[in-house]
């Protein structure tokens, strides 16, 4: 199911978002979550996604990728003018839509190679990768970011540090050459260097795909200092309360989430 072009009297409304959530209101168990969330990104916008703990950001982010733990009871989610809100995990993925994941899972005896193979074989449309294909590119993007190249024989996530894992999720990134990237708390238990070092992985590959669109989602002001954002939400209780330029974000580190709560109360 697709959009709507716009009505018969020749009015051309414009290419549909990238990505665009409508009225989306989620439940887990019974309880709702999100309580009626709007938002649209365009190709090449980042949107920084931020509240505190218990806002909705992760079910949001669970939500985009289809996490079935996750109810959609109103509203709709597009990509690309699509309405994509009852398509599985594989086919949103398939589309061109990405999921960095706050707690990446490590997967014992599944070498980043293998992992990324098969994930590229869906992302392609194309059974048969080859491993060399698969291999040469992982080789360029490793060396581009700045990592060893024998990262790809390791197992996914086993035994990596915080930063490994956050730059293994760009790597995948790089290499599924997503039209849409949702990142959920990417600054999550990182240290300065390792932040700086994830902020300049993103912007490489946003440099190198520059219509990418970027949804990151986090809890504070220094990851932005990395990765300037097009435009900033604040979440709280499950609704988005402000809307802004980067200078959202820094009111936010000044005067925290409360002075939103106060307001929205008034």
């Amino acid at each position: 199911m697709t959009a709507s072009s716009g009505p018969a009297s020749g009015h051309d409304p414009g290419p549909a978002p990238l990505l665009e959530i409508d009225d989306l209101h989620v439940a887990v168990d019974g309880a709702e979550i999100l309580r009626g969330v709007s938002l649209s990104v365009a190709d090449g916008e980042v949107h920084a996604l931020m509240g505190p703990n218990g806002s909705g950001k992760s079910t949001l982010a669970s939500t985009l990728l289809a996490n079935p733990v996750y109810e959609v009871t109103a509203g709709r989610i597009r990509f690309r003018g699509e309405d994509v809100t009852d398509l599985p995990s594989d086919e949103r993925a398939a589309r061109g839509m990405f999921l960095g994941f706050q707690n990446p899972e490590a997967i014992a005896g599944v070498s980043v190679l293998n992992f990324l193979r098969q994930t590229m074989a869906v992302r392609k449309g194309i059974s048969d990768l080859s491993v060399l294909e698969v291999r040469l590119a992982l080789m360029e993007w490793t060396k581009r970011l700045g990592m060893d190249d024998r990262f790809q024989e390791r197992y996914l996530n086993e035994g990596f540090s915080g930063g490994e894992k956050k730059r293994n999720e760009i790597l995948q990134m790089a290499l599924l050459e997503p039209d849409l990237a949702i990142l959920d708390e990417t600054d999550s238990g990182l240290d300065i260097d390792a932040l700086r070092a994830v902020g300049e992985a993103i912007a490489i590959v946003r440099a190198d795909r520059p219509n990418l669109g970027i949804l990151l989602i986090t809890h504070y002001q220094r990851i932005l200092d990395h990765l300037t954002p097009d435009v900033v939400h604040v979440l709280l209780d499950g609704r988005i309360v402000a809307t802004g330029d980067a200078q959202l974000a820094k009111r936010i580190e000044a005067d925290g989430f409360d002075s939103f709560r106060s307001e929205v109360a008034a």
